[in-house]
């Protein structure tokens, strides 16, 4: 959704003060990139997922057939559930780092709206029957 012109000189004046302010933390903040901080995330998903798998295997070769299996198994649960964690952390910082973020939500949102706006032009067979059943309710009171 564009600004209004208004609403832009306002922008403009804050971030003109901003600059005069202090100019060092505006420079700063302007050449900040998200998609840095989704790569960094990524990143450490898959240091993750690689721990994660280690422990896996680390519970794997500690079991034996004349061993408890409560700690090797317990290493290896946790070991899986660190590479869950890491692959659900890497993938949402993968998609917010495409742009399917809040972007894809408001397309998706966009969509339903159309859709509804659509349903409202041609009703559908239960809003026949309720338009039905509210004359007959008029008609006979």
């Amino acid at each position: 959704m564009p600004l209004s012109e208004h609403e832009q000189r306002m922008l403009d004046q804050i971030e003109q003060a901003l600059y005069a302010e202090d100019p060092k933390f505006a420079n700063t903040v302007r050449q900040t990139n998200p998609g840095v901080h989704y790569k960094r995330w990524i990143i450490k998903a898959v240091i993750g997922f690689v721990l994660g798998m280690g422990l896996l295997l680390l519970g794997l070769l500690l079991s034996s057939p004349d061993s408890s299996l409560a700690v090797p198994v317990t290493i290896s649960v946790l070991g899986f559930i660190f590479m869950l964690a890491s692959f659900l952390l890497g993938a949402n910082a993968w998609r917010k780092a495409a742009g399917g973020g809040a972007e894809a939500m408001l397309a998706e949102a966009e969509t339903e709206t159309k859709h509804k706006r659509r349903g409202a032009k041609r009703p559908g067979m239960m809003n026949r029957f309720e338009e039905r059943w509210r004359r007959r309710q008029e008609g006979e009171e």
